[in-house]
């Protein structure tokens, strides 16, 4: 019983009123248990009036009827309100922080020529195939951060996926020719929050290469991830006739030589889960998209926010309805006395004539 009163008591607090003085007009309601409007027949004797529960009934119903419009109209006046609140719930989903790569290789096509006609670039088929993939589920949370000589900031982690959309749209310009991933990759993983519940944390790195990351950036990367544990995918954007990620280089096989070989040895030295996909056109980037989409459905807490309800029209339609029933009332009325009168007078010339 106690914890019922306690969610009585928590919903009511909900309600407030934008002008919280106006209620003290209240007490008015009581105006038509004094006083009513009704036109009063005589009568000489009211034992001489038999039993009438109908009326009875009907009196009550009228003095209910100008209460409520009383209390309606200044409830309405006002300005009632149901407070919002945030709710959190469970859905399926995935914290995603996107790293785009956006060098000046980007901007060419899968075969390693400028677009033209109806070729796409492979930063506009990423961005095309990476839009499509916002939104697929309601309750993914999306980071975007692109990076080519410095790291920059698009977007911080957030479920409007609209915005989202947009951010990643947004980035259309042309790239500069040096790829700075470890800086990259650390703003990215600055994206997710302190604090996530158990929800999966997913990094996306849409890279076409790679570049040499120094020992001290490493350093620095290995305690991050060992930090944050996000589930790591490097979708490779391959271009045509060059190295993949797995192919050793014919000299010396060094991270200057073999960047992207190094930076997936890398990537598996972290201990974290990591997958990286090779595309080497756009069906290929969206068949990994997909893929990387089907892995990702666990478990993920988000916040519904419910906006604050205005409830001053409800308080009019009562007031209304109140209004409408006297309205009703005091056009069905009837003048008795004018009625006797009438019959009285209608009787006179019927003695005359009997006379």
């Amino acid at each position: 019983m106690s914890g019922f009163l306690a969610k009585v008591l928590a919903e009511c607090a909900r309600f407030g009123a934008e002008r919280p003085a106006v209620l003290w007009l209240l007490p008015l309601a009581l105006l038509p248990l004094v006083s009513a409007p009704r036109r009063r027949a005589a009568w000489a004797d009211l034992r001489a009036v038999p039993p009438d529960p109908l009326s009875r009934a009907l009196a009550g119903l009228l003095w209910a009827a100008g209460c409520l419009a009383v209390t309606g109209l200044v409830a309405g006046i006002s300005g009632p309100y149901r407070a919002g609140e945030r709710v959190t719930r469970t859905g399926t989903g995935a914290e995603v922080s996107m790293l785009l790569d956006r060098s000046g290789s980007m901007n060419e096509t899968f075969a390693g020529r400028q677009p033209s006609g109806e070729e796409e670039a492979k930063a506009a088929a990423s961005r095309r195939i990476l839009g499509e993939f916002v939104g697929s589920r309601a309750h993914d949370l999306f980071a975007v951060t692109a990076f080519s000589t410095a790291p920059m900031l698009v977007l911080p982690m957030t479920d409007r996926h609209d915005a989202v959309r947009a951010a990643i749209a947004a980035i259309d310009r042309p790239g500069l020719d040096y790829t700075n991933v470890g800086r990259g990759l650390a703003m990215a993983l600055g994206q997710f929050g302190a604090a996530s519940g158990h929800a999966s944390r997913v990094l996306l790195l849409v890279s076409d290469g790679a570049a040499v990351i120094d020992p001290r950036m490493q350093d620095t990367l290995r305690a991050a991830f060992a930090k944050i544990r996000p589930n790591l995918y490097w979708l490779f954007l391959r271009t045509k006739g060059s190295p993949g990620i797995g192919d050793r280089p014919t000299g010396e096989d060094t991270p200057q030589a073999a960047p992207e070989r190094h930076l997936d040895l890398f990537f598996k030295s972290l201990a974290v889960p990591y997958r990286a996909f090779e595309a080497e056109g756009p069906e290929a980037v969206a068949a990994a998209i997909r893929q990387i989409e089907s892995l990702e459905r666990d478990p993920i807490p988000y916040v519904e926010v419910r906006p604050r309800r205005d409830l001053a029209a409800w308080a009019y339609r009562l007031a209304a309805l109140g209004l409408v029933l006297l309205v009703l009332a005091k056009l069905a009325e009837v003048d008795l006395a004018r009625g006797r009168a009438g019959q009285g007078t209608a009787r006179a010339p019927e003695r005359r004539m009997a006379a």
